[in-house]
């Protein structure tokens, strides 16, 4: 376990805006900061970090909380795993603990297996560096790759020696356990034999966006490995990786990717390792794999905007166009390079040189549309029936894009390309709008719901008291949560809280709701204590439903127009500036709406009074509307008698 000083100096070094920054591409929204959310496929930003209470919160998914919550989401890590990646972040020492035979045992089955790949990522580095075999084999392949001991160093790249299971070996004398070295797919067991997965290759550690390895991709060098070997081999799916989910070199990249606002998307691991080598550092692949939804996802947290990097190779390229329509639906502006023949980006840069492989880069890219058409139309002639079915290829990508300007832009173009008349291209787009109008609503049912609170007031129904009640409920904890240590009065020297102003007006009221009820309670405590009402209180409570509806009331839903008041000079009341007025308003409306139930209940308990109870009713009936026509008349509200 962590020591509590220690997870209070992390808490107090940690900025959530550095931290969400991290993974989101965040832009100032007045007094908060907004992007797209990283846990939906949204395309309008609804993912709101407030600075000033140290909170986020995302409306498209429900989720929110502090930097530690974040990584925790963000990530699916454990609550000691998201403080130790804060602490490497913030330079904060945390002493390992010894893993023992207990200890391990004790670990959940994610933190044995971060724990295991860790050791075998060292384990591999260590061996490349300083086993003879390794040097040799491994180190020599990678420095005749033109990789410098720094970028080898970055990538944590290794070498995994041609031995039947000396790593396996090695691991049990660490302590590791068979089971969790077979989860982690770093070993085979077969026969009632165990054998290291890896033999004979380099090694290319593969790491979250956190930096936690996960995988590893391995390629064989030695000939006698190779025999009957694939070239190319990856770890299999586990607990901890997904490759539909994961972009290789996304950790090392994501800064440059963020600052350059554009990512190159590439093939394989040594493309990448070859670009960062000579300066291009904002490069990331999908492994060879077919690129998927959930990898776009992972893009678009750091840039909207992505160049694909194609080899030199026709029939290739034709077969992985599918990937620009998924970069296009998933919100993303696309450009497109293609190499000369039979080159790729790790020879092309060596060829080039680190200058004119620059300038290939940025003189190269073109738009998707006129590389899509390049490809398609290449060979055709003047073949009608093709030169239709590109036009409709081409229209069926313009079809996934979602904003609607783009779209009209892109028809335009392919008109002029093809020389086809852009109302027909336009009829044809249409019709593939209409055709394919249900997948618009996917994603919907996958959105995780929010905690469940109040309906917003105007969807209540007049008669719903409780309803209603909670709803003036939610409003005064929402005041409170974000209001209740200001100084709203100053007296005889003696300066009054909004907290002491709303207990002194409402000191007969009771909370209903369990929840608001909750916070309402500890509030008192903490004011008893003479301690602030401070969002990170609540917030390291551990209860869920608490910690969601703080989030939920502490987050703004609305930012007032920066261009209302430096443009237009229109000047904007805002909430805090008036609050005083706001809970005292608050307040009535709040036992307005509890007299009213109560006016309900009574005339409920009428219907089956016995005759000596009916006079005694009528009085409290009577004298409940009385107060109520007065705090009506206060309100400016008119009410039936």
């Amino acid at each position: 376990m962590i020591k509590p000083s220690i997870i209070d100096d992390i808490k107090m070094a940690m900025d959530i805006v550095e931290v969400v920054s991290d993974f989101v591409n965040l832009k100032k929204s007045g007094s908060s900061l907004k992007g797209l959310s990283p846990f939906t496929a949204e395309k309008t930003p609804s993912f709101y970090v407030v600075p000033s209470k140290g909170i986020f919160k995302c409306f498209s998914s429900g989720k929110g909380g502090d930097a530690i919550t974040f990584v925790m989401e963000f990530d699916g890590l454990s609550y000691i795993e998201a403080l130790k990646y804060l602490a490497v972040k913030y330079n904060i020492a945390i002493e390992e603990e010894i893993q023992t035979d207990e200890i391990q045992a004790a670990q959940n089955q994610r933190e044995s297996l971060y724990i295991v790949l860790k050791y075998a990522s060292n384990y591999f580095q260590k061996m490349l560096k300083s086993n003879e075999e390794g040097k040799s084999i491994g180190l020599t392949y990678f420095k005749e790759r033109g990789f410098s001991d720094e970028v080898i160093e970055s990538f944590n790249l290794g070498y995994s020696l041609n031995v039947w299971n000396n790593f396996y070996q090695e691991g049990l004398k660490k302590g590791l356990t068979k089971e969790n070295l077979e989860a982690a797919g770093l070993v085979i067991s077969k026969e009632n034999k165990v054998y290291d997965r890896f033999r004979g290759r380099v090694m290319f550690p593969i790491q979250n966006v956190t930096g936690k390895t996960i995988a590893f991709g391995a390629r064989v060098l030695s000939s006698d490995a190779s025999k009957n070997q694939p070239k190319y081999l990856n770890s299999p799916e586990s607990q901890l990786y997904n490759k539909s989910k994961i972009l290789y070199g996304l950790f090392q990249s994501r800064q440059q990717i963020r600052q350059d606002n554009n990512c190159y998307l590439v093939e394989g691991y040594t493309d990448v390792i070859s670009m960062h080598q000579i300066g291009v550092k904002n490069v990331v692949s999908s492994s060879g794999t077919a690129l998927t939804g959930d990898q776009v996802k992972l893009i678009r947290r750091y840039t909207q905007n992505v160049t694909v990097l194609y080899d030199g190779d026709a029939p290739g390229i034709r077969a992985s166009l599918r990937g620009i329509d998924i970069l296009l639906e998933g919100g993303l502006n696309v450009r497109a390079i293609t190499f000369p023949d039979g080159e790729d980006p790790d020879s092309y840069s060596k060829k080039l040189g680190a200058t004119a492989f620059n300038h290939f880069l940025i003189e190269g890219a073109v738009d998707f549309i006129k590389f899509k058409t390049s490809i398609l139309i290449e060979g055709i002639k003047d073949d009608p029936i093709k030169k239709a079915g590109v036009a409709r290829d081409i229209v069926e990508s313009i079809s996934k894009i979602s904003d609607s300007i783009k779209r009209s832009v892109y028809l335009k173009e392919c008109s002029a390309l093809l020389h086809i008349s852009e109302e027909i291209l336009i009829a044809e787009h249409n019709k593939i709008l209409i055709t394919n109008k249900h997948f618009n609503q996917r994603g919907s049912q996958n959105v995780e719901a929010s905690v469940s609170l109040p309906l917003e007031l105007d969807e209540i129904e007049a008669t719903d008291y409780s309803k209603i009640i909670a709803y003036q409920e939610k409003e005064s904890i929402r005041v409170l949560l974000n209001y209740g240590d200001e100084i709203i009065q100053k007296s005889n020297n003696r300066r009054i809280k909004l907290w002491d102003y709303f207990i002194g007006e409402s000191e007969d009221i009771e909370f209903i709701h369990p929840t608001y009820n909750k916070i309402f309670s500890l509030m008192i405590q903490r004011n008893n204590k003479k301690l602030p009402l401070n969002i990170e209180y609540f917030l390291s409570i551990e209860d869920p439903e608490i910690q969601k509806t703080v989030i939920e009331l502490c987050a703004p839903k609305y930012e007032i127009s920066e261009f209302w008041r430096e443009k237009y000079q229109i000047e904007v009341p805002l909430e805090e500036d008036f609050i005083k007025d706001v809970t005292y308003s608050n307040i009535l409306r709040f036992k307005f709406r509890v007299i009213q139930h109560l006016i309900e209940v009574q005339n409920e308990k009428l219907k089956t009074a016995m005759e000596g109870e009916i006079d005694s009713l009528l009085d409290e009936i009577s004298d409940l509307k009385q107060t109520e026509m007065e705090i009506a008349k206060i309100l400016g509200n008119v009410t039936v008698k």
